[in-house]
Order: C-alpha cells, then sequence, then structure tokens
C-alpha cells in the first residue's frame, strides 16, 4: 500500500482488486430527531467512557451510541438492547432504508482539513489475498464482542477507514467531485466543529466508474481493525454467498487527502506511578517535567526523534522515560521481526515494559487504549494508575510493514478523521 502519491504498488489486477457495491442505506429521518448532530457519535473505541458515552446519550435518546455501545449488566444483554432498539426506530421511523442501493460520498471538513470518500459494501478478503492489508493485531475479546453485536443486529452499524491510492485523472476522484457540487442529502455540524455532508451515488454509469477503478487497488485499513476481524469471522459463520460477504467501508484516496497520524495511549488501571518508575531500575533514562501537557508533549517529541520514548502522568506530573538498555531490549523482543517492528515503541511498550518490566497482562481490567491525551490523563489521575502517553508512528512505516504482512502491536496508531458513526447503517436483511 502507499500513501504518497506513488500508485504503482497500489495497482492490481481487476480480478483481485476491490469490489465495493452499492447498498441501500439505513438513515436517520432528520424529523424524528432532535438534530442529526446530535444522533452522531465517534467510533465505539474512540467514545471516552464513561464520561464521553453519558454525555452522548444525553444529547438525544436516539443518538447512535445506545446501538454501538449498548449499555446493561451482561454482554448478551446489551446486544439483545441494541437489536431491539434498532428494530423500535425502524418500526417508529426514525431511521428508515433509502429507496434504492447507492455508494455514498462523504465529506468531512474542519480543523484546517478537507476530507472526501466513497462508503460503501466491499467484497471481504483474507489477508493472504493482499486486497485489504491490515496493520495492527486485535483483541480477541473485542472481535467477539463486535461479532455478537453484529450477528445478534444482523447490521453494520459504522464504517471501517480504508485507505487506497487513485489514479492521477478521473475515475472516482472525478466523479466525487462531480458529486459534492449538487445538493447533500444532509449537511451537519458536530460539537468538535467538524461538518460533515453526504450524499448518494446511484447512476449506473457513476457507479460503473467507481467500481472500474477500485478493482484495480487495494486498500489499507486505516482505522476498524477490530471491525474487519468481525467481518471476516461472521463470513465463516455464512458459507453461502450474500450480504454477510460484504462489510461497510469508507474508501479515501489519500493521494488528495491524506489522513492525519496520532497515537492511542494506553491507561494501566492497576498500576500506581511511583511503582511503575520504581520498577524500571536503571532500565531507562527518567526525567520528570513539572511543566503543563504542551510542554510535556513537546519534550516527548523530541525524544521521540532520538529513539523510544514515553509520557508517564497520573501523579500530577509527567515523567519521561526514553533511553533503554540496549541489553534489555535484545533480551525481550523478539529477533524474527523486521528491524522497523522491533523498534516501534509500541512494540517496545508491550514487549518490554508490560511484559517484563512492569508484568501487566493485555487484559481489559489492566489497559484500557483511550485517544484522547487529556482524557487519558485525568482517568489515571482519578483512578490512581498510570497514563503512559505514546508518540505518533510514521505513516510511512506502517505502510512499508503492512506491505510486508507484518501486523503492529494492537492500537499502534490512530489515523483520521475518523467518519462519524451515525451517518448510514447498513442492513443486511436488505441486501
Amino acid at each position: 500500500m502507499n500513501t504518497s502519491g506513488h500508485a504503482a504498488d497500489d495497482v492490481r489486477d481487476d480480478t483481485t482488486g476491490l469490489h465495493l457495491t452499492p447498498f441501500r442505506g439505513l438513515r436517520y429521518v432528520p424529523e424524528r430527531v432532535g438534530s442529526l448532530a446530535a444522533v452522531m457519535s465517534p467510533p465505539y473505541d474512540v467514545v471516552v467512557r464513561p464520561d464521553g458515552l453519558l454525555h452522548l446519550e444525553s444529547a438525544d435518546p436516539h443518538n447512535i451510541v445506545r446501538l454501538i455501545l449498548p449499555q446493561a449488566i451482561t454482554a448478551g444483554t446489551r446486544h439483545r438492547k441494541a437489536a431491539v432498539t434498532l428494530d423500535r426506530w425502524l418500526a417508529d421511523g426514525v431511521l428508515a432504508p433509502d429507496p434504492e442501493p447507492a455508494l455514498y460520498v462523504y465529506e468531512q471538513s474542519g480543523d484546517g482539513i478537507l476530507q472526501r470518500g466513497v462508503i460503501g459494501a466491499l467484497e471481504l478478503s483474507t489477508p493472504a489475498e493482499g486486497v485489504v492489508l491490515p496493520h495492527e493485531d486485535v483483541m480477541p475479546h473485542v472481535v467477539e464482542d463486535r461479532a455478537a453485536l453484529m450477528r445478534t443486529t444482523a447490521a453494520n452499524l459504522e464504517p471501517l477507514l480504508l485507505t487506497y491510492v487513485g489514479a492521477e485523472e478521473g475515475g472516482a476522484a472525478a466523479v466525487i467531485e462531480s458529486t459534492v457540487r449538487r445538493e447533500p442529502l444532509f449537511s451537519t455540524t458536530t460539537e468538535d466543529g467538524f461538518q460533515h455532508r453526504l450524499w448518494a451515488v446511484t447512476e449506473p454509469a457513476e457507479l460503473a466508474v467507481i467500481a472500474g477503478e477500485l478493482a484495480h487497488h487495494q486498500a489499507l485499513i486505516a482505522d476498524g481493525h477490530h471491525r474487519w476481524a468481525t467481518y471476516l469471522r461472521l463470513r465463516e459463520e455464512h458459507a453461502a454467498p450474500g450480504p454477510w460477504n460484504y462489510g461497510l467501508v469508507l474508501l479515501i484516496d489519500t493521494a488528495r487527502y491524506p489522513l492525519r497520524v496520532r497515537s492511542i495511549h494506553r491507561l494501566l488501571n492497576r498500576l500506581p506511578v511511583a511503582d511503575a518508575l520504581a520498577a524500571l531500575g536503571d532500565t531507562f533514562r527518567v526525567r520528570r517535567i513539572d511543566r503543563p501537557l504542551p510542554v510535556a508533549l513537546e519534550a516527548l517529541e523530541a525524544a521521540a526523534a532520538e529513539g523510544n520514548a514515553f509520557l508517564l502522568a497520573g501523579d500530577g506530573t509527567f515523567h519521561l522515560l526514553d533511553r533503554p538498555d540496549p541489553a534489555l531490549l535484545d533480551r525481550t523482543i523478539r529477533t524474527d521481526r523486521p528491524q522497523a517492528w522491533r523498534t516501534l515503541d509500541a512494540t517496545v511498550l508491550h514487549s518490554t515494559l508490560l511484559e517484563h518490566v512492569w508484568h501487566i497482562p493485555d487484559a481489559p481490567e489492566d489497559i484500557a487504549y483511550i485517544h484522547d491525551t487529556e482524557a487519558a490523563v485525568a482517568q489515571a489521575e482519578r483512578r490512581g494508575g498510570t497514563a503512559v502517553l505514546m508518540h505518533p508512528v510514521r505513516e510511512e512505516v506502517v505502510r512499508d510493514l503492512a506491505r510486508q504482512g507484518v501486523t503492529m502491536p494492537r492500537k499502534s496508531t490512530s489515523f483520521g478523521p475518523k467518519p462519524a458513526t451515525g451517518l448510514v447503517l447498513r442492513s443486511l436483511a436488505l441486501d
């Protein structure tokens, strides 16, 4: 996969490339909700819990978070609750299917970003087929939870984010640019200041142009590895060809609309900062930074330019870890991977610090993954745990490892902006 504008590595034979198909999208009926912005949500794994979840639930009784993160005592009850809620919203006309199958052009703008892409139902393929390339490992319990939710609701509730490198001229880009000059299905601005617009593409000639170009390309999973793994698991459960052979995705041509790469931080719920520091001994250089978060992050960036570096928070100040003992890294990091993988911050964190220094199991009760930096710090201080703040990995490293078939440690990257959840849903009963 190449997102730097050189499409040669991205081109596939037209029988083995991306097969994106129209579908009858389920969308909110504007007259039945307070506002479209109030029913939308970030992706399920970006919602900061519990504060963000409660905020979204209170924004509108029909907020999509009630489907993607239903609340109940047991997992089975949660998933059934989501299915019942979805059925009720359909019966009440809160959600309604579009009259004919379509691909959807989606535009996000804000914070100096303009991003446009195409939402559709993508034919599934395994990593061995090399059409859709993952770059991160997944957590089995998350895949199981997402699979149970999709199985129970018989719906794809939010699209994955995939990237590809489009043709220099014409093709899908020409259809997108023509489409955005029309009146959108809706336009709304969410509280983060981003504007979201959506159009349906139903003209056969335009659909053929998009399909024709994508059939020559592969894609990189930018966001949604657990949902992609879920799609593949559910396809295995349905041997006959049908709607389970497809999954909802947003495809972005990063030659035209480059994504931003950000970090995903770790919250170690049961490890106080003092204990984390004591366990380090002399295996890392440790420097205390009694300055505000932005200054501490600048120090992390400078240290990360020289090698592995992490910022610990949770005790009211910050501690910069860098210059790990090379002998420790040699003992704790596997040698059967490329050097680019061995030197990743996420590799050093999981293989060296979590497993061998701190002895923290990678279980949800021990480690939470949080995208928002301030939220990670605040939760660590509130819980008496340790936030491990990460510096973003370079996009070219992600791309090169994915090409080699090497996956990074789970939650190593956060590509964005991510598609809002609640724009358009896919019911497998309609396909």
